[in-house]
């Protein structure tokens, strides 16, 4: 009988790759001193383990040679960045005039829209060398993204010290277009050339599938929707939209597998020649380079008829890589591709074996314990950069898997033949088409379930708090005598803990009204009707990831009408993402069709989804089960201009009648259009939506004629326009009302019956809603003191401070004063208080008051 050998992997160049790896990690995010004491260790370390014969005589040496080889290699990298000139100017902000060769392409920072400002790519981010040095450039995206590398341009801009974490001496903030450009290489306008030809190809699919075709096979990500963006990061397939190991593998694979007829040594001399057209056409970007020279060093074993040394190729590739270029020790990319594959060569084979061992069947095996070993071994590094979880990322790969291959497969003959046969390419990338659009369904579908992904400290914090945690489950798995009781840890954590997460804070709360989204610097609210699932939506925010993800967590399927107060971009930014899979009857918009990039943009995208856009007038009315619609602004017709100001005017002002009280959305209407409201008859409302989030454009006699119980404020956290203002904060809050602010207390909700829910986002985790009752209407009738009144009741000493503060502001204005007569509807006392005291109405505290408890 023959005994079958497990095999055994070969690890002698482990610990040279660690040892060259962490010298690397020191040095970049430390200082070349802490390189070279790392590497100095690293090496004595190999010299007492050869000494004393700890491991294999190969393993030591390549430990004390490779030792000391980083520290000096690395350490003299990082020193030469440190003292280089360009970091000494850097250091001053100097503006400076430089010839740079660049090293990279152009890669987009997506910037959320705000005002007439449209979302989307305003700046790219290039590398460039320079007199011995790396560069950041930060450039205009218009004037740069059709650059290429190898490309040598003079640039003129401003210095800045960078970032760390890589061997870059400065930033450099370029303003005006690349001066003097020179052509570019030859294999990089081919390059170039068939990237341009795969992303007009994919142009006959629909949106969504052609900004992923050429995403999954060479990582162009420009025409990627940011929704996919956001539901592949929640559901754990963010890996697909990058250049990895996966595409090299199913390239060089296929190549392989098509040509193996003509021999194991000639096939795999045609798969090294398809690795290295790829890695032209994908660019050198890190984690192309790490799969690039491990595919070769694999492909190298194999030709010379060692095809089982893995591990020995994954080592090689981390000492070559980082040795080259010792940044890619701190790229997060270069982490991730070389944890994933560490997992597929050492833990899924073992994996697989155990599944058919208990019958499973070989190929059932593979597909699950592939995705699975991936997703766990590269959860630690994701977690760090994400700040989150995915516990959906396994089923969500496993799903997904058996089309990546042949998508990427068609795609990539498609880039091959774009620029020779267009037609034949747009073929190709329309055979592919149903594979794309089954994983944008898998990424959606994943990231609708609840609690799909889970809230994690991000940084280095967060993913070496992961790995400790992931790999003391496993060792006590491990062990007999602590195996039930962490399986009994683990199931009762799931059954307990997770409903707890989901269920517990009753998001959606039953019976709500009106809800607020948080959707950052922008506006997005829902209104409620009596059907279930159907909502009209009021703005859309700025994102379509944010308005969408809080559009599914109310189970909103139908909205009768999407309102746009007005066109700037936080408004109608998540246009797009409402429209896409829910039933929508029309969009509603004012009169002024400014700014006219949106207008356009709104007409498409309606016009795209089947949908008509209409313009209501002042007056007129909408009815729906259990909600009311009542337009009341603006009465003036539009005005020539398109000024911020002139637009935030023109906002579609409305009241809703709704169980909850009356709701009045004032979109961003600022002092003209505040004061044409004040024609109304009757301005009250229960619960007003605050203008222009809160900022300091507000009439103090609007808001005392609205006299809301609830104001809520709809404003991105750490926002840098000042929003909401401390004043206006102060006269809503004084005149009875309970102000809420998205970006601290997250999505609110109003219910009937004096109730408001709150679903609080610390960071990324989700706390548990929480109630409060609304203030008592008695108090519209008294005067109300200090910054954050319904905080004070119980303070004496924080209201005399906020007594002072008013009291002060009182005397600095009394010289503006001037009589005007009281408004109508103000409570009795509060006109007692006025009267004889503050003749211009303003707010004086008086001497005693006493907070109501």
């Amino acid at each position: 009988m023959v005994r079958k050998h497990s095999l055994t992997q070969d690890f002698r160049l482990v610990p040279a790759a660690a040892a060259v790896w962490t010298t690397a990690l020191a040095g970049l995010f430390l200082s070349w001193q802490a390189a070279v004491l790392a590497g100095l260790a690293a090496g004595a370390i190999g010299l007492v383990a050869w000494r004393r014969a700890w491991w294999t005589r190969t393993c030591a040496i390549a430990l004390l040679i490779s030792g000391p080889v980083a520290a000096a290699w690395v350490g003299g990298h990082v020193l030469r960045a440190e003292t280089h000139p360009l970091r000494l100017a850097a250091n001053e902000g100097k503006t400076t005039t430089l010839t740079v060769e660049l090293t990279t392409r152009p890669k987009g920072i997506r910037a959320a829209g705000f005002g007439g400002h449209q979302a989307g790519v305003d700046n790219v981010v290039i590398t460039a060398k320079v007199n011995g040095a790396q560069l950041v450039l930060l450039a205009p995206a218009d004037k740069w993204r059709n650059l290429l590398p190898g490309q040598k341009v003079t640039v003129k801009g401003t210095l800045a010290p960078p970032r760390g974490g890589d061997l870059a001496s400065a930033l450099l903030r370029v303003r005006g277009p690349p001066i003097d450009p020179q052509p570019p290489p030859t294999w990089q306008s081919w390059a170039d050339g068939h990237r341009d030809g795969l992303a007009k190809a994919s142009a006959v699919l629909d949106d969504e599938e052609a900004g992923l075709l050429p995403a999954l096979v060479v990582g162009d990500t420009e025409q990627m929707v940011p929704r996919i963006v956001d539901e592949f990061r929640t559901a754990g397939l963010a890996h697909l939209l990058t250049v990895s190991g996966a595409n090299l593998a199913i390239v060089c694979g296929a190549v392989y597998l098509l040509l193996r007829r003509l021999g194991p040594r000639q096939a795999a001399i045609a798969a090294m020649v398809a690795l290295v057209g790829f890695v032209v056409l994908a660019g050198p970007e890190p984690s192309v380079l790490r799969a690039a020279v491990m595919g070769a060093v694999a492909l190298l074993a194999l030709v010379l008829g060692r095809e089982r040394s893995a591990v020995p190729s994954l080592a090689a590739a981390v000492l070559v890589l980082v040795l080259i270029d010792p940044a890619l020790g701190g790229d997060p990319g270069f982490a991730l591709s070389v944890v994933a594959t560490a997992a597929l060569v050492l833990v899924a084979p073992r994996w697989a074996r155990a599944l058919k061992q208990r019958g499973v069947p070989s190929g059932v095996a593979e597909a699950i314990v592939v995705p699975t070993a991936a997703s766990l071994a590269t959860a630690p590094v994701v977690a760090g950069l994400s700040g989150q979880v995915s516990l959906v990322s396994v089923v969500a790969n496993l799903v997904a898997g058996p089309v990546v291959a042949p998508a990427t497969v068609l795609g990539v003959l498609a880039a091959v033949v774009a620029p020779l046969w267009p037609s034949a390419a747009e073929v190709l990338t329309h055979v592919a088409g149903p594979a794309i659009t089954w994983l944008i369904q898998v990424g959606r579908q994943a990231a609708a379930v609840p609690g799909a992904a889970v809230g994690w400290p991000d940084g280095w914090v967060g993913a070496i708090a992961l790995t400790a945690a992931v790999a003391a489950t496993v060792l006590l798995l491990r062990l007999k005598k602590t195996r039930t009781l962490v399986v009994a840890v683990l199931v009762g954590g799931f059954v307990v803990l997770v409903p707890l997460k989901i269920a517990a804070p009753a998001w959606p709360p039953d019976g709500w009204k009106v809800v607020s989204c948080d959707v950052g610097q922008g506006d997005a609210l829902v209104l409620a009707t009596d059907d279930a699932g159907s909502a009209v939506v009021v703005d859309t925010g700025p994102d379509p990831g944010a308005v969408d993800r809080c559009l599914k967590t109310l189970g909103i399927k139908r909205i009768p009408l999407v309102v746009l107060t007005h066109l700037h971009a936080d408004h109608v930014g998540g246009l797009a993402a409402v429209l896409t899979g829910r039933a929508v009857g029309a969009v509603a918009t004012g009169p002024l069709k400014e700014p006219s990039w949106a207008w356009r943009e709104v007409n498409e995208q309606a016009r795209r989804n089947g949908v008509r856009v209409t313009e209501p007038k002042a007056g007129e009315r909408f009815a729906l089960p259990g909600l009311e619609l009542e337009v009341l602004g603006p009465r003036r017709p539009p005005a020539p201009g398109a000024e911020n100001t002139t637009v935030n005017d023109y906002s579609l002002v409305l009241r809703a009648y709704t169980r909850a009280g009356r709701v009045l959305l004032t979109g961003d209407v600022e002092l003209a259009g505040q004061s044409a409201l004040l024609g109304e008859r009757d301005l009250t409302a229960e619960v007003l939506k605050v203008p222009h989030h809160g900022s300091r454009y507000s009439l103090p006699v609007f808001l005392k004629a609205v006299r809301p119980r609830v104001a809520l404020v709809s404003v991105g956290k750490d926002n840098k326009y000042g929003h909401p203002s401390p004043h206006v904060i102060d006269m809503l809050r004084a005149g009875g009302a309970l102000v809420l602010r998205t970006d601290l207390d997250g999505d609110l909700a109003v219910l009937p019956g004096n109730r408001i829910v709150r679903r609080r986002r610390d960071g990324p985790r989700l706390d548990q809603a929480v109630q409060r009752a609304l203030p008592d209407s008695r108090w519209h009738a008294r005067t109300r003191v200090g910054a954050v009144a319904d905080e004070l009741r119980a303070c004496t000493l924080a209201a005399r401070r906020a007594q002072t503060r008013f009291r002060l502001l009182h005397l600095r204005n009394a010289r503006r004063r001037h009589p005007r007569s009281h408004l109508q509807g103000d409570g009795d006392a509060r006109a007692a208080t006025d009267q004889g005291h503050d003749a211009g109405g303003g707010f004086r505290a008086r001497l005693g008051v006493r907070v109501r408890r």
